[in-house]
């Protein structure tokens, strides 16, 4: 089981890695990217990502967000700059803060843009700060998901929206012989994912109103499939680096892995990837 701490040491530490393969200083991205008509190259598909949530989650101007688990700004910074918003980015990550704030002070974003310190399952924001909680591939890093919803929920206003992206299980107690997916997620410092229906009953519990729940794995594969092959090339760098440098940290010794992992158990139908909007009436 992670903690919190074993989430950010995840990313202070793997970051190098994000770096060089999702060219992060350009992508100001982390996630899968989605592909859609017009969209023709991963780059593409990294910023279509934003897009789809943005539009699914009918950002609008004026409005005040929470990037909740904002890895290094790249969603803030992009909403920022097609609407006029004022988004908040936090994490549990010191090198992703230090990353988002130079990125956001580069683009000359600060009026619009802060990032901070903090753990999106208990913030220091007071009751209905928040027009919109986003939350693009981070919650399935939650050590307790009722603790995010029931503090995603509280920081909303009335008729806010929780707009998210994620990966669940495909069904619950489902068969995976080869462990593809528990290898997968701990090389992430995931503890559990759900299946997407416990997930909706949960966020039903605390009240929220499920508007959009939309299956979108096929739109991701070309970005599982190409983390698949990077597996391989990150393969020979990663074990010659190893072996001079028996020390390195736990998560950057086999980070390369999970891009093998992921997609092993995305062909066995073990997972998918929905993007889910819910409202606080």
């Amino acid at each position: 089981m992670f903690n919190t701490n074993s989430v950010a040491e995840y990313y202070n530490t793997t970051q190098i890695h994000y770096e060089k393969w999702w060219n992060l200083k350009k992508s100001l991205s982390l996630h899968y990217g989605i592909y859609e008509k017009g969209v023709t190259n991963f780059s593409e598909a990294l910023v279509n990502t934003n897009k789809v949530l943005m539009n699914l989650g009918k950002i609008t101007d004026h409005e005040k967000i929470l990037d909740a688990g904002c890895g290094v700004g790249g969603a803030a910074m992009y909403l920022a700059l097609n609407k006029e918003v004022e988004v908040t980015g936090i994490t549990l990550s010191e090198k992703q803060l230090k990353f988002a704030t130079a990125r956001a002070h580069e683009k000359k974003l600060e009026s619009k843009v802060n990032f901070l310190l903090m753990d999106y399952s208990q913030t220091s924001f007071e009751n209905e700060s928040f027009d919109a909680v986003w939350a693009c591939e981070s919650i399935s890093h939650s050590t307790n998901y009722n603790l995010f919803i029931a503090e995603s929920y509280r920081v909303l206003k009335k008729g806010g929206r929780l707009i998210l992206s994620d990966f669940f299980l495909t069904s619950e107690n489902q068969i995976d012989k080869n462990n593809w997916v528990k290898k997968w997620i701990q090389t992430w410092s995931i503890s559990e994912l759900l299946n997407t229906n416990k997930f909706i009953e949960k966020l039903e519990k605390e009240g929220y109103k499920i508007r959009i729940a939309e299956d979108f794995t096929q739109k991701i594969e070309k970005s599982a499939k190409r983390m698949y092959y990077a597996a391989f090339l990150g393969a020979i760098f990663s074990e010659t680096y190893n072996f001079f440098n028996p020390k390195v940290s736990r998560f950057a010794k086999h980070h390369y892995r999970s891009g093998y992992y992921q997609y092993k158990a995305l062909k066995k139908n073990l997972w998918k990837y929905y993007v889910i909007v819910a409202y606080k009436e």
